[in-house]
């Protein structure tokens, strides 16, 4: 009997505690978004990594033997310098952290290592997940590989240091894609959607849902237009900015609380 009082009050401990941080876990707040500017993109881009580095805009694009990454004009969405990748690769998410550009590849298990100013190669580094998104948090590469999970990497060796994995409301993300750290939170693509999370990088809750159905026109889309994915924060002037693969349009675009 005494066994049994203790195990029922344990029972009553457990689930009084797990009542109570659902309770202290806020919902996610909604947004949609306020387009302030639309610039041309590449339709030749499958957009699988935006970013800025320095007042500048790099993407990185994907498919077998047509991977490339390149810095890209803001104003006119030309390509000011480029590279391509060998065929054997599908080029993923790409960030830079201390001038060295990390560029994720999809299925072969390798992260190219460039110099950002040179676009020379320095080397591969390992990948024990497929690659899909990559940023950093100023000390770490957080990276997705399409499921729940961030991971948080080494920059110097690639060495999994800690994961976490992303809920919404108490349920898990997944599909993660591509990565942008944006004010101490990190911005996720969920592929195939018309969503975006921003998520707590130390607890994995979802804060927040941007609802981007509609960013891109039915008018603009056509036969080659695919899903959305790409998202850009300039630390310059705070501005965020969208896109998609092969998609004609890139927006800057303001928050708005549904």
């Amino acid at each position: 009997m005494k066994s049994s009082a203790l195990m029922m009050m344990a029972l009553i401990i457990m689930f009084s505690g797990i009542i109570q941080s659902d309770a202290q876990t806020p919902k996610a707040k909604n947004y949609s978004l306020k387009v302030l500017e639309v610039i041309n993109h590449d339709t030749n881009a499958y957009t699988q990594g935006l970013f800025f580095h320095k007042g500048r805009l790099y993407e990185s694009s994907g498919q077998y033997g047509k991977s490339f990454f390149r810095e890209v004009d803001l104003k006119r969405g030309t390509t000011i310098r480029s590279f391509n990748l060998a065929p054997k690769y599908f080029g993923e998410g790409a960030v830079v952290y201390n001038d060295r550009l990390y560029l994720l590849t999809w299925m072969e298990r390798e992260v190219l290592v460039y110099d950002i100013n040179t676009f020379k190669q320095l080397g591969t580094l390992f990948n024990p997940r497929e690659g899909w998104g990559v940023t950093t948090d100023g000390k770490h590469l957080i990276v997705s590989d399409g499921s729940s999970y961030l991971f948080f990497h080494d920059p110097e060796t690639f060495r999994e240091i800690s994961k976490v994995e992303v809920k919404l409301n108490g349920k898990s993300v997944a599909e993660l894609n591509e990565l942008e750290y944006i004010n101490g939170d990190v911005w996720a693509n969920i592929y195939g959607s018309d969503n975006i999370v921003i998520i707590n990088p130390a607890t994995g809750v979802v804060k927040a849902t941007v609802d981007c159905r509609g960013l891109l026109p039915r008018s603009l889309r056509t036969p080659n237009t695919d899903v959305l994915n790409g998202i850009a924060f300039n630390p310059v002037d705070n501005s965020i900015y969208l896109t998609g693969k092969y998609w004609p349009k890139m927006y800057r675009v303001e928050l708005v609380e549904k």
